[in-house]
């Protein structure tokens, strides 16, 4: 293996590469990149080269972006050394910056091998220091992630396929230029251009799910439908389009639903048609960064849904996370960690760990606690363990913690997890309720204010 004969651009102007560089610059037109930072995952394969040569075909011609590329290191084949080299001698003849990033892939993962090396991969991406992170997926590609995702059952949004363009969380925007390019095309662009390219034997191995359709459905069925992949991709920007209005429709139905804190109503949200509450349910889970749920779990979230009282508290558990209702209005929750079991003791730290969150002591003046009087005793950070009473006012008795969290609207998934702050035996602040009024400083006295920091939010978007 080995990269082009020549340079990036030393060819003369063909029929391929001149109508790969013109998509190619269309596409990028329309997104207005000029003056922009665009970088190209390299795996080293076919697609990818031709799609950082054509790129730095354009650069040179017309000087309007950064380009570099980046390389991931699965460690994964015994030729990925060798990949990782070819990726850096064709891009610093090409005089492209190339970064390769080396991550472990866990082989023993429940989400499989291919899927945890795309996860990886992904993360990967979004930390690049660019604008664009731009991949070589192709039309067949695109027909290939059709039909893989309608024969697992996909709904509406699966069946979209890859879409040409979408951000990446924190990072840069994901785009495909070579959507709407047939494969055909690319292998000519390779050949007129003489590019080598290197092959990773495991994309011809039909045990897997995706070669066994790329290799053995899909050449049966264009055997009978030469036109299939065309119709296949097609069919994927249709859905695209019904997956588009279907979330119009939630954000309609969203607003017509919407409660105290913009939260959905249990009642008005039950009195959705079926439909219409399917697709609402399904967009919240979507855009509070849940897996999609199944079609059974969807109904039987919805059964219980419509048997639930307004007053009544339920949870239902999902992959990842959880739906609550709590005071007639639902709750998306990620999940996240375990809260911490122990006390942790506080000797004056800026800081303190709570489970993956953070409590800050903010050093005040005639606000808060009181320094002088948390020298009666050890002073710790504990969990609610029941029974807890607290006089945040001082013109009332001690109050138990369960009823002072009623009051507050504190919802129960999140009372177990509330750092509580004690002085010897006695409870002097809670997070989300306040101090103890014995506990309180008098004006112009130096305190401390517990404040705590999450992490993430317990409530996923919604």
């Amino acid at each position: 293996m080995a990269g082009s004969k020549s340079g990036p651009c030393a060819d003369v102007a063909r029929p391929a590469a001149e109508q790969i560089r013109r998509t190619i610059a269309e596409f990028l037109a329309t997104r207005r990149i000029s003056g922009t930072r665009l970088c190209v995952g390299l795996s080293g394969g076919r697609d990818s080269l031709v799609l950082l040569h054509a790129l730095a075909c354009l650069r040179s011609s017309s000087p309007t972006f950064e380009l570099s590329a980046v390389h991931v290191h699965h460690g994964l084949n015994a030729g990925a050394d060798a990949w990782a080299a070819f990726c850096l001698d064709f891009c610093e003849r090409s005089g492209v910056p190339l970064e390769v990033e080396y991550v472990e892939v866990p082989r023993a993962s429940r989400e499989g091998l291919e899927s945890a090396a795309r996860r990886l991969r992904h993360a990967v991406f979004a930390g690049r220091s660019a604008d664009w992170l731009a991949l070589a997926h192709h039309r067949d590609d695109q027909a290939e992630t059709v039909l893989f995702r309608i024969l697992r059952g996909a709904g509406v949004q699966g069946a979209a396929g890859m879409p040409a363009e979408r951000p990446l969380a924190g990072g840069p925007r994901l785009i495909r230029p070579l959507l709407e390019v047939p494969a055909t095309l690319i292998t000519r662009y390779a050949e007129e251009c003489a590019l080598q390219w290197v092959e990773d034997e495991s994309n011809t191995d039909s045990r897997y799910r995706r070669n066994h359709i790329r290799h053995v459905l899909l050449p049966c069925i264009t055997e009978r439908f030469p036109g299939a992949i065309a119709v296949l991709a097609r069919s994927g920007r249709h859905f695209a389009e019904a997956a588009q209005l279907l979330d119009d429709l939630a954000r309609i139905d969203r607003e017509a639903v919407a409660g105290a804190a913009g939260r959905i109503d249990l009642a008005r949200f039950n009195a959705l048609s079926l439909p219409r509450a399917r697709n609402l349910l399904r967009t919240e889970l979507s855009s509070a960064g849940l897996r999609a749920p199944d079609a059974r779990w969807l109904d039987e979230a919805l059964r219980q849904l419509a048997m639930t009282s307004p007053a009544a508290e339920t949870c239902l558990s999902t992959a990842d996370g959880e739906l609550h209702v709590y005071r007639g209005q639902l709750h998306v929750l990620r999940q996240r960690p375990a809260a911490p079991t122990g006390a942790v003791p506080w000797s004056g730290e800026d800081e303190l760990p709570w489970g993956v969150d953070r409590v800050s002591f903010q050093p005040t003046v005639g606000d808060g606690i009181c320094r002088r009087l948390l020298g009666s005793g050890p002073v710790e950070l504990r969990c609610r363990q029941g029974g807890e009473r607290l006089q945040p006012d001082p013109r009332r008795p001690l109050r138990t913690l369960r009823n002072l969290l009623q009051e507050a609207a504190v919802p129960p998934w999140e009372r177990c997890r509330l750092p509580l702050l004690w002085c010897g035996e006695r409870l002097v602040w809670v997070a989300g309720i306040g101090v103890d009024a014995a506990f309180a400083c008098a004006p112009d006295e130096p305190g401390v204010m517990p404040v705590r920091k999450l992490a993430t939010s317990p409530s996923a978007a919604r």
